[in-house]
């Protein structure tokens, strides 16, 4: 046997494989190096894919607190907080409808009385048989009645010569009467209308011609008149039992201010300031809320004054849900929104048909709350932030089921403030601040007279002979 050869050939084997185990080795360092490139790719489109989902699904006034004035002019699938129902659009099945009534005594009758036979022509005589009836309503054209007040003096047989005097609010040799002060403000306030419309509208419609000087007077004089109104209303919002407080940006000469609101369903406080922290809150109720729960959408400075007790707003937190769900992060929104869902049918449920076993729900609810406050969500930024303020409020989150008559959501606040956006929209920016105090004032007194169901002109012309200016 030749060993030598054998050698040789072992030899040549080794150096072939130490060949092909260097090849091996070159190869996995190009792929160690291709999937360290193709990683990095991955986790830049991993980012970008998020940085354009986040984009795709912009925070608006159906998924965060963002007010309707900001959202984009696109259209977009209807994503109200409200689930189907079934019912088709429209009135319902028993709805009471209305309709024009004929008035039993019409204030001008026209007789249609025909003079001629439209068959040979002849003159017509004797009595008319009436047929049929129809009536219009209209406005008759709408002109001025300027009264002129004349004081007199007599001589007593004493000597004395006595004069009377004028009447309230007849101050100057000519001035504007107090329907034209109640129109305007009715205009100003409640309609939204600009002076310069307001002041076209006298012009045009009434044939009054007033400067917006002297509009701007009288909407001045209302409001003088509807301070103790004003002053009752804070009052009895602060001694209530529940009380809704939102706040809205507004602009006024340029500069941006801040409108409060305080409300119940009964009353309606509106406060213009230039301040949107707590500085505004104590400075308009020193005493803050003591024996008031209040409910508001989690701004911090509510919780830095006085209050029995404070309930957050579940539909701005349906809202900030919903915007993390659009992302697709993970599930614990979507369990945590399906939660808030859960606890709001409860408590219609409770107050439509309560039985024993509605406590034992709602113990249900709080544990399921525990238990989704309890989970780890430090890779998702935004909602470990949301779950760690969930968690620091969380006493708040569910009183209304404690008490039904505490409101799970500030929609009523939110209602109550919204007018101030529609008057900004409308008429522009406010000119001054003093300009902001009267709409707040008026404002005020006009919503707490809608809330109940009152006249709400013929109630604002009786501030002129109730309340001194």
């Amino acid at each position: 046997m030749d060993y030598r050869s054998e050698i040789q050939k072992i030899k040549r084997l080794v150096l072939s494989l130490r060949d092909t185990v260097a090849d091996q080795q070159r190869v996995i360092k190009q792929q160690a190096a291709r999937i360290s490139i193709l990683s990095n790719q991955i986790e830049e489109l991993k980012t970008e894919n998020h940085k354009l989902r986040e984009a795709l699904h912009k925070k608006n006034s159906s998924n965060s607190s963002t007010p309707p004035s900001k959202d984009e002019n696109r259209p977009r699938k209807s994503q109200s907080l409200r689930k189907p129902t079934g019912r088709k659009n429209g009135g319902q099945k028993g709805h009471s409808g209305e309709t024009l009534m004929i008035k039993g005594t019409p204030d001008e009758i026209v007789r249609h009385i025909p003079k001629y036979c439209n068959k040979c022509g002849r003159e017509l005589a004797g009595d008319a048989i009436m047929v049929k009836k129809r009536q219009v309503i209209d406005i008759p054209q709408i002109v001025p009645v300027t009264t002129e007040h004349r004081v007199y003096s007599m001589t007593c047989s004493c000597g004395h010569c006595t004069a009377d005097g004028f009447p309230a609010g007849v101050n100057a040799p000519v001035s504007y009467g107090e329907n034209i002060e109640t129109l305007i403000a009715y205009f100003s306030v409640r309609q939204y209308m600009p002076i310069n419309r307001i002041q076209e509208f006298f012009a045009q419609v009434l044939s009054l011609k007033m400067s917006q000087g002297s509009i701007c007077n009288k909407l001045k004089s209302f409001a003088n008149k509807c301070l103790p109104v004003y002053r009752i209303i804070k009052d009895k919002v602060e001694k209530s039992n529940c009380v809704g407080a939102d706040e809205t940006g507004f602009v006024f000469n340029g500069k941006k201010g801040w409108m409060w609101v305080w409300q119940t369903p009964a009353l309606t406080y509106i406060a213009a300031s230039d301040n949107r922290g707590t500085k505004t809150i104590t400075g308009t109720f020193a005493n803050g809320f003591p024996v008031s729960v209040l409910v508001h959408d989690c701004w911090k400075p509510h919780f830095n004054i006085p209050a029995k007790n404070h309930q957050l707003c579940l539909a701005h937190l349906r809202r900030e849900l919903n915007y993390f769900i659009e992302l697709r992060k993970e599930t614990w929104s979507y369990r945590f929104e399906k939660l808030l869902r859960k606890a709001l049918k409860l408590q219609r449920k409770i107050i439509q048909n309560p039985n024993q076993d509605d406590q034992r729900y709602v113990q249900q609810i709080n544990k399921d709350a525990d238990h989704l406050l309890n989970i780890d969500m430090a890779k998702h930024k935004k909602v470990n932030t949301f779950k760690k303020r969930m968690t620091k409020y969380r006493d708040y989150l569910f009183l209304f089921l404690k008490d039904t008559n505490i409101p799970p959501d500030n929609n009523g606040s939110e209602r109550a403030i919204r007018n101030v956006k529609v008057k900004q929209k409308v008429s522009g920016q406010f000119k001054t601040m003093d300009g902001a105090n009267q709409f707040a004032i008026i404002r005020s007194v006009i919503d707490t007279c809608i809330k109940n169901n009152t006249d709400l002109f013929p109630t604002l012309s009786d501030f002129h002979n109730l309340i001194p200016e």
